[in-house]
């Protein structure tokens, strides 16, 4: 695993922990990611429980398309840099694995048309999904829990025929969670 990785224009990060530890210091471990995201779901939830749960369903797929810019404004506000090098090739798969997210949508959109709770299940599932690989990308074991967590949630709640409401404030509830624990660690390391 510490083999040189080389971009297309010669420049170099020498080794995997390095393209992690760069991922790492960009945006502290992932935490400002995983914060947006469940500010996102705390929306849908609240939306879910006051207005309606198939507005709630169209909160969270438009609003997962500002987590994005939500966590590089929260990285901005905590004085973290928000962005990784160019030259870091796991830049690469963070976007690969975005683009798997995104296209795995429709299903969790499909699953809506049966039963509104199972969107933010099958969503949590996706989500959870996708924290897996982030262990790859921050060098952070902690991603298997997320993910292991997320994923487990959703099982739960589809057995205990889960609200849509209490369906997203458990995906909230669990990112604000573990996006406060991480971005803690990752001011304590750096201290």
């Amino acid at each position: 695993m510490n083999e040189q990785l080389h971009n297309t224009k010669g420049s170099s990060i020498n080794s995997i922990s390095t393209a992690q530890a760069d991922l790492r210091k960009g945006y502290a471990n992932g935490s400002v990611g995983i914060l947006a995201s469940g500010m996102v779901w705390m929306v849908a939830a609240m939306v879910a429980l006051w207005v309606s749960s198939q507005t709630a369903i169209w909160t969270l797929f438009f609003g997962g398309m500002l987590i994005h810019p939500l966590g590089l404004l929260l990285a901005k506000l905590a004085g973290i840099q928000g962005s990784h090098s160019k030259q870091n090739p796991l830049g690469k798969l963070v976007m690969e694995t975005t683009v798997f997210m995104l296209m795995c949508i429709p299903l969790a959109l499909l699953l809506s048309l049966q039963n509104h709770a199972w969107f933010f299940q099958g969503m949590l599932l996706i989500i959870g999904g996708r924290y897996l690989t982030f262990n790859t990308l921050y060098g952070v074991k902690i991603y298997w829990i997320l993910g292991g967590l997320l994923g487990a949630a959703s099982f739960v709640l589809f057995f205990l025929e889960a609200s849509p409401a209490v369906s997203a404030l458990s995906g909230s509830i669990i990112e604000i969670g573990f996006g406060i624990f991480m971005f803690l660690a990752f001011k304590r390391r750096r201290a």
